[in-house]
């Protein structure tokens, strides 16, 4: 605990950091603010409805990742998730078209090209999206709801152009935390969303376990030890690396010094175990989505069995089909974003070698086949997580709200999000602490 709080006070020491650390935190109460901002022509007093058709299933997700917002019919209603599905548009058609390939390969110019393209596509999404949420609200709340009337043209196009501006904000809020605060701000505001509604779970489960006398308080003990170990198991997931040997055959030696003009001190290669974090879980359930949809078209037993199954994401063949896709979208997009091939030339240019293999095409055919063989227990241990919840719901009877927790993508983003947070605060402790080195040690010695 000392420790700790001496950690803390060298976080405060640091004026950079310390400007950064608040204007993340009024940046992020600015968001938690506008999700409590309700669509102008709602009676806010009406929205029982729509918070029913979030309490679960497929709703409570899209509801977790707006931080509530979707079922208060905020401003903030489709939050930052149509930002999110331009990215992973834009990241797959730089596969197949040559002028994305040409900007990722551009450097800084390229990336703010990048970027451009992915925040009209964002409006793009959100002018889609908007209609389609508005007509959610004309079905789910009574006609009483809108003080401009049922229907109206009026609330039609002002809700559209508040939804649209609201992303467009949110997407600016979440740039301006990357560039001006700490972390990444898109990221950070997934997990703050995600976090809020972690009070309401736990009470109400404690609630159900210790008030009701539902299991009592052992079982809450023994719900939170599980949620620890889970909460663990995520963090190894996310850290655990490979490491590859690398050696180097350039060196120079000058004065009494050997220098190393390929790598630096950095003698290996390291393999990500996850190396595709929660996109794949993302991919996996953006397809969740489309059965139920399909489904719903016909109105035979059988499509009505299949809404169902995908529309109950604690039952068995909705988690069945969701691990597969998990397993299958993990190889798919670590084969995307890990370039061998590019990994083996630069080693080749720099002068390293993995040892026993040869530079070149063999070098790039080890790694990728290092990659296959630590991607498949990875997939298996992300879909296990991604699937957990509805195995807690079945074997410890927890509440749906407090279930989510213990997995899923919530879990994994939290975790993701909250270490590279950490890594970043640590880089400027680390770098305080290199210059206070730099300044009371020894001087090296002068080369001629």
């Amino acid at each position: 605990m000392k420790k700790f709080i001496e950690s803390i006070s060298n976080v405060w020491k640091i004026e950079e950091l310390k400007n950064r650390i608040l204007i993340t935190l009024g940046l992020l109460l600015v968001y938690r603010f506008g999700a409590h901002v309700t669509l102008p022509g709602i009676d806010a007093t009406q929205l029982t409805g729509l918070a029913g058709q979030t309490k679960n299933g497929l709703g409570s997700i899209l509801d977790m990742f707006t931080g509530g917002a979707f079922s208060k019919a905020s401003v903030f209603a489709l939050g930052i998730m149509p930002y999110i599905s331009a990215s992973i548009v834009v990241q797959l058609m730089g596969i197949a078209i040559p002028y994305l390939q040409k900007l990722q390969n551009d450097g800084e110019s390229g990336r703010k090209k990048i970027n451009q393209i992915t925040r009209w596509l964002t409006i793009a999404i959100t002018l889609v999206q908007g209609p389609t949420y508005i007509y959610n609200l004309y079905r789910t709340l009574p006609g009483n709801a809108f003080l401009l009337g049922f229907n109206s043209p009026e609330f039609l196009f002002s809700s559209v152009i508040i939804l649209v501006t609201g992303t467009i904000f949110a997407m600016w809020l979440g740039e301006k935390i990357t560039d001006k605060g700490i972390g990444n701000g898109i990221s950070l505001l997934i997990m703050v969303g995600i976090l809020a509604r972690l009070p309401q779970a736990f009470i109400q489960e404690f609630t159900t376990r210790v008030t009701n006398n539902n299991g009592g308080p052992m079982l809450l003990v023994i719900e939170i030890i599980v949620w620890l170990l889970v909460i663990i198991s995520c963090v190894l997931l996310t850290m655990a690396v490979r490491r590859i040997p690398v050696q180097y055959a350039r060196r120079t030696t000058t004065g009494d010094y050997e220098q190393d003009l390929a790598g630096g001190n950095r003698q290996w290669i390291p393999l990500k175990l996850n190396a595709s974090g929660v996109m794949p879980i993302i991919f996996a359930q953006a397809i969740m989505f489309i059965p139920a949809a399909v489904a719903g078209l016909s109105k035979s037993d059988t499509s009505q069995s299949i809404v169902g199954a995908f529309s109950n994401m604690f039952g068995f063949w909705y988690n069945f089909v969701f691990a597969t896709l998990i397993i299958v979208f993990t190889f798919f997009y670590t084969a995307i974003t890990v370039p061998t091939n590019k990994m083996a030339d630069d080693l080749k240019r720099s002068g390293g070698f993995i040892p026993g293999v040869r530079p070149g095409t063999e070098t790039s055919e080890f790694l990728d086949k290092v990659m296959s063989l630590i991607t498949f227990p990875g997939s298996l241990f992300l879909a296990l997580i991604a699937v957990f919840p509805a195995i807690v719901v079945s074997v410890m009877d927890v509440q749906q709200s407090w279930a989510m927790f213990f997995g899923g993508t919530s879990l994994i983003i939290m975790v993701g999000v909250a270490i590279d947070t950490i890594q970043q605060i640590n880089s400027y402790l680390l770098n305080k602490h290199y210059d206070g080195l730099m300044k009371t040690g020894k001087n090296r010695k002068a080369v001629a």
